[in-house]
């Protein structure tokens, strides 16, 4: 009988415990960062095949094979390349765009961290032809797409709540980084810094899983290296350095801002052209073709003349003259429909930044230098952090690639400079530009999510007093006294609203009567200062009574027909947003989850 109850009693406590949210998200976060370190090789493999087929190589090796091809190959290959991906782009992605971090920042602020699987595997194909064609465009932010594409899918499938939904974004997101760049660390942090948008145990815990198991899925194809060619022994000389590494903070600032701005500028400026949005891939080929006619580095993600900057490959003019090249390659590609990433064109921009900068340092002092190869790392990470608006993940991976303490302390100083002053600046990263361009805000965060999911119709009162516009003033007096809100609503008979009264309309005839027999409701109304619809949210009712100052606002069904529904109290308004704040706060500490079922029978 005793053996029974203990029996009994481990059954429920092991059912207990597979039910349990932590331990389902940490099965999921295996099996995602698996799926997500493949999809990252599949990636590469796939960005090999097509180079292959173009240029008859493979690999990273881009800009010293391509030096050997013919003129005509160079100029023509990204071009014909081009053509094909805007027409696959126009029409098998949506709203004819490509797809990239700022869809997954979106997707996890606003979208219940909803994507679809489908669209991040026609994203991916784009990426990895336009790169495998010559696109100057990077490769990790399509893996990041695909990584939290995969994440949303299994969240659909098992039908897991808001929270844990985009725990599972944040572990594809997680898994991507770190099999691309060996870097684990790094993975988790710019998961949690730049989509998850916490740092709570519940989101925490499995999204490293997901991101070491990445990392291992990687290590097993290419093995424990880190991805860029580091030169060894180097060392920090002086602590007199440091002044020099918080200038090239600053110096590295100005590059990602202009990198970024020259972006948007191309954007703009191919908008205008008298051609169709998929034929500008083919015009930026062409151009980016004929760029590489005189610096071949420019092709594809660039790792080669990353490589080659960290060596001390480059002579001053070739690192001046490759952050022009590169930066205006990479402009022409994104700002003109190519699909793609920005973080290692920024790599490579941060790696010439600091190379010449270190060349220059090391002329004036050289008793105090560290070599160029410590300045190009520190320009990698310095340009990457302020461009991608994550320093915290940036400088991990510096110290993940390079295991260097003293290293590290300098790749700090000089990220946190380039961030703060990019963000005094610019004012927001460059995913975060690319939402507002686009019309997208996400101030607020989840909490705006939250408030976007809740209806005016389910804090909308149905109680107010209306009348007809034909009402005589004398009516209008004595309904104006028993408002419950102090304001009648001018109804005619199809429920049409066209005003509304508060005693301050009436002016002169709130008191005399003398003109009674003139007016009716419609001479002393005015027109409504502002409606909601029954369909907005409560974000937008927020903005209104922001706006116009009013307590209650009139909701209609559309404003085609302004068929009153019924009426919105700014107390209830601002309620509910308290609600919602409380829910996001709650959900960053990790208490939500919990009380969130796992999946639905």
């Amino acid at each position: 009988m005793q053996t029974r109850k203990i029996k009994r009693r481990v059954r429920v406590s092991l059912l207990r415990f597979g039910r349990n949210d932590q331990v389902v998200l940490s099965i999921l976060a295996v099996v995602i960062g698996a799926a997500a370190g493949g999809a990252a090789i599949a990636f590469r493999d796939a960005i090999s095949g097509i180079q292959w087929l173009v240029y008859g190589f493979g690999g990273e090796n881009v800009a010293s094979l391509a030096a050997g091809l013919p003129w005509w190959q160079l100029l023509l290959a990204p071009a014909a390349g081009g053509l094909v991906i805007g027409l696959f782009i126009r029409y098998g992605l949506p709203d004819g765009r490509p797809q990239g971090v700022a869809q997954v920042i979106e997707a996890s602020a606003l979208n219940d961290a909803r994507m679809s699987l489908t669209t991040g595997i026609r994203a991916a194909l784009a990426s990895a032809a336009s790169i495998g064609v010559g696109a100057s465009v990077g490769r990790e932010g399509p893996v990041v797409h695909l990584g939290a594409s995969l994440g949303s899918w299994a969240a659909k499938r098992l039908h897991l709540g808001r929270v844990l939904a985009r725990t599972l974004l944040g572990c594809g997101v997680a898994a991507g980084v770190a099999a691309s760049f060996n870097a684990p660390i790094a993975g988790s942090f710019f998961a949690l810094e730049v989509v998850v948008g916490h740092y709570a145990l519940s989101a925490f815990a499995p999204i490293v899983i997901a991101s070491v198991t990445g990392t291992l899925i990687s290590r097993a194809r290419y093995g424990d290296f880190p991805a860029f060619i580091l030169p060894e022994n180097w060392t920090i000389v002086s602590f007199w350095e440091f002044p020099a590494f918080a200038i090239l903070g600053l110096v590295s600032a100005l590059a990602a801002i202009l990198f970024m701005w020259s972006i948007m500028f191309t954007e703009d400026a191919a908008a205008k052209l008298p051609v169709p949005p998929w034929l500008r891939p083919a015009l930026a080929g062409l151009l980016v073709g004929a760029i590489a006619l005189v610096f071949p580095q420019v092709l594809g993600v660039g790792y080669e003349a990353t490589d080659a900057a960290l060596s001390d490959s480059y002579e001053l003019w070739l690192l001046l003259a490759l952050i022009v090249a590169k930066t205006a390659a990479t402009a022409i590609c994104l700002g003109s429909g190519f699909a793609g990433g920005v973080f290692s064109p920024s790599l490579f921009i941060g790696a010439m930044v600091g190379g010449a900068y270190g060349i220059i340092a090391t002329q004036a002092f050289p008793e105090l230098s560290s070599g160029h190869g410590a300045y190009t790392i520190i320009g990698m990470g310095a340009v990457a952090g302020a461009v991608l608006g994550a320093p915290i993940s940036t400088i991990l991976m510096i110290f993940e690639m390079t295991n260097d303490y003293e290293l590290t302390i300098a790749v700090m100083l000089a990220t946190v400079m380039a961030s703060v002053v990019t963000q005094q600046v610019h004012k927001r990263s460059y995913f975060i530009w690319q939402l507002e361009r686009r019309g997208v805000s996400i101030r607020g965060g989840h909490q705006t999510g939250l408030m976007r999911r809740v209806k005016v119709s389910s804090v909308m009162d149905h109680r107010y007093s209306a009348v007809a516009p034909e009402t005589p003033i004398a009516q209008v007096r004595l309904k104006l006294q028993a408002a419950p809100w102090g304001e009648l609503f001018v109804v005619d008979e199809e429920g049409v609203l066209s005003g509304v009264i508060t005693y301050a309309d009436l002016h002169e005839a709130a008191f005399d009567t003398s003109h009674d027999s003139e007016l009716i409701a419609s001479n002393v109304a005015r027109n409504v200062p502002a409606m909601l619809q029954i369909g907005d949210h409560l974000e937008s009712a927020v903005k209104v009574f922001n706006v116009i100052g009013e307590p209650h606002i009139p909701v209609v069904g559309d404003k085609k027909t302004m068929v009153m529904r019924g009426l919105v109290h700014e107390h209830e308004v601002m309620l509910a947003y308290q609600r919602a704040l409380n829910q996001a706060r709650a959900e960053e500490r990790g208490e939500a989850s919990s009380r969130q079922r796992t999946y639905r029978p």
